[in-house]
């Protein structure tokens, strides 16, 4: 009783520092719109206002009862977390120079006594800096040795922000391994991102306060999972996950064994929903009972996120986001869900210039 007490004293603090913050520029601002044909309800994404009851949540103190259940929903269906680590190692290793940033190639604890390979990026000054985490495949893509366009560590980084860019653990994004059977891959991924958090925050360079998560695709998904459920994460840009449960989508594939469909009973094979390759885990569970992941977007409340959407996320993801809109003027705050657009996947130098900016804007830099 005295831990919910706290944080739900947390969570107002939280709300009215959020508050305060500095009117959005021009840039930014238009992205934080909801357009007028998406501002409506649909059958498709029931209110996260409404209690397990039937009962809805009508101010900030029910709101936090109700987030509060919703988290407990979620780990009762994707397994429930270990605790998390308190200090968590992390090993610097070989150190160099490029582009007038400190790169390190580090090892960071991600679970007891499990070490992850990755790269760390400072600027130079005495800080204390903001942070950013990384998410991807690989921790060179995100440190800017990979793909051209997916380097958010690297970008970030020029704009005074500290960097960890980190791969799937154990090297396989098909096959990650939670060490407990009914632990879905995804809640076991952001797990890894929150004691990564807390590695960051321990870093004299790095103020605590003011860390943040991205990524692309896959590492989209990665960071929108990890900021909802581990409410120390600052703010979050989530690059064309696919934010919501699409089955006609096949890049959308939640179903798959290594993101919700890890069953005990049986594997699925790698593909779309049929017949004769349905549903398993978690996922089908949810589906059964007309759950979708704007019921995690709104645990964001009221830290800001920005989804910058491609093929998978197009405009009409208004529908789900506008409930964390509402959710968020409950709490007396605004300005805090934003949403760019662009017709492929890959990002572009126009959706990433406004990712830098969201996240200057939100948690400083140069």
């Amino acid at each position: 009783m005295i831990r919910k007490f706290f944080a739900l004293c947390a969570f107002f603090v939280t709300a009215g520092a959020l508050t305060a913050a500095p009117a959005l520029p021009p840039a930014l601002a238009p992205h934080f719109v909801v357009p007028k044909e998406f501002d409506r309800s649909t059958p498709a994404y029931a209110s996260p206002l409404r209690f397990a009851d039937g009962s809805f949540a009508t101010n900030a103190e029910q709101w936090g009862k109700r987030r509060a259940e919703i988290l407990r929903q979620w780990h009762a269906l994707m397994g429930e977390w270990p605790a998390l680590l308190q200090n968590p190692r992390l090993e610097l290793g070989g150190k160099s120079r490029r582009e007038g940033l400190t790169e390190h190639k580090v090892r960071v604890e991600i679970a007891r006594g499990e070490m992850l390979p990755g790269i760390l990026l400072i600027p130079d000054g005495p800080g204390p800096f903001p942070a950013v985490l990384v998410p991807f495949y690989d921790a060179e893509t995100g440190a800017g040795l990979g793909k051209a366009g997916r380097d958010f560590g690297l970008q970030l980084s020029r704009r005074g922000f500290v960097s960890l860019s980190i791969g799937s653990p154990g090297g396989d994004a098909r096959k990650p391994e939670p060490g407990r059977p009914l632990w879905q891959p995804l809640s076991y991924l952001a797990y890894v991102a929150a004691n990564c958090h807390t590695a960051l925050s321990q870093l004299p360079k790095v103020d605590g306060a003011r860390i943040g998560v991205v990524g692309h695709s896959y590492g989209g998904k990665w960071a929108m999972f990890a900021s909802c459920l581990h409410d120390k994460f600052a703010c979050a840009a989530w690059s064309d996950p696919g934010i919501v449960f699409e089955e006609a989508r096949s890049n959308i594939n939640y179903w798959e064994p290594w993101y919700l469909g890890r069953d005990a009973s049986s594997t699925r094979k790698p593909g779309v929903v049929t017949a004769a390759n349905p549903r398993t885990g978690a996922y089908k569970v949810m589906m059964e009972t007309g759950r979708d992941l704007h019921e995690l977007h709104v645990l964001m409340a009221p830290r800001p996120f920005l989804v910058s959407g491609g093929s998978e996320d197009p405009q009409k993801r208004w529908l789900a986001l506008r409930h964390c809109v509402e959710v968020n003027k409950l709490l007396g705050v605004s300005h805090r869900v934003a949403m760019t657009n662009r017709p492929m996947h890959d990002p572009t130098e126009e959706s990433n210039a406004v990712l830098v900016a969201f996240f200057e804007h939100f948690l400083g830099g140069k």
